[in-house]
């Protein structure tokens, strides 16, 4: 079977860890050259030897998202490296200890949306120019379930949101290129960052494994293996299209009397 992202290149935000690096890996072995963007420099570099090693195309840029000269680095190196862009994953997150809105701080605000929302803005704005030479390409953003259901985290959960109406216009205007946008929401995922959360209230986490229908959260691979169908050619017609992985959290709760 054919490799679903030969020749491709491909940019993953926020690669280093979590989410990020199964993406890549993934990518990698479906045949694409994979740029790992993060600030995370040690893992970051560790991941790209990784894939090499394996027989893939890497290469690690650090990247703040939220600096619209680094990120202008980024997409000119990912052109000096492998002479184009296909695909864009729009991944890093900021972990700030978000509040509710009458306690979560501006300075927490405006850092939050700052990586979630104008990252993801300054990217897609970088690279969009590139991918018009292609006149096939994917721009995959991963907001969240918070986006679309409340669930605490304020700054999180307004980037978030932002990022759904921001990306659905971008698959609005840019699909005369051919040009597709494309959103993936997920619910709770089982990375080192979320487990080290959750094994400081494992009370509240027994709570949150009973609002998942299915039982359990999900796994980086889960997310990757959707990411990638909406980064290939599998997914030529999906456009503008809010993808929700949360195994059954927003459909509802089993009712009982």
């Amino acid at each position: 079977m054919s490799k679903r992202l030969l020749s491709k290149v491909a940019i993953i935000t926020g690669a280093a860890g979590g989410i990020g690096s199964r993406m890549a890996t993934l990518f990698a072995a479906e045949g694409a050259a994979v740029v790992l963007a993060d600030i995370a420099d040690e893992p970051g570099l560790r991941l790209a030897k990784d894939i090499e090693s394996a027989g893939g195309a890497a290469a690690y840029i650090h990247c703040d998202v939220a600096s619209a000269s680094e990120v202008v680095h980024l997409i000119n190196q990912t052109e000096s490296l492998f002479g184009g862009l296909d695909v864009l994953v729009n991944n890093a997150i900021n972990i700030s200890g978000d509040t509710s809105i009458t306690e979560v701080s501006e300075e927490v605000f405006d850092k939050t949306v700052a990586v979630c929302l104008k990252g993801p803005f300054l990217c897609t704005r970088q690279a969009i120019p590139l991918m018009k030479k292609r006149r096939s390409s994917s721009i995959v953003t991963i907001s969240s379930v918070n986006a679309l259901f409340g669930f605490g985290e304020t700054a999180y959960t307004a980037a978030k949101g932002g990022l759904i109406s921001m990306m659905r216009l971008v698959a609005a205007e840019y699909g005369e290129w051919n040009i597709r946008s494309n959103v993936i929401c997920p619910g709770t995922i089982e990375t080192a960052t979320s487990m080290n959360y959750w094994k400081k209230y494992p009370s509240g986490y027994a709570r949150l494994l009973e609002m998942y229908p299915l039982g359990r959260i999900g796994q980086p691979d889960e997310v990757a293996q959707y990411a990638l169908f909406l980064a290939s050619e599998e997914s030529a017609f999906v456009n503008g299209s809010v993808c929700v992985i949360d195994g059954g959290l927003l459909a509802g709760r089993k009712f009982e009397v």
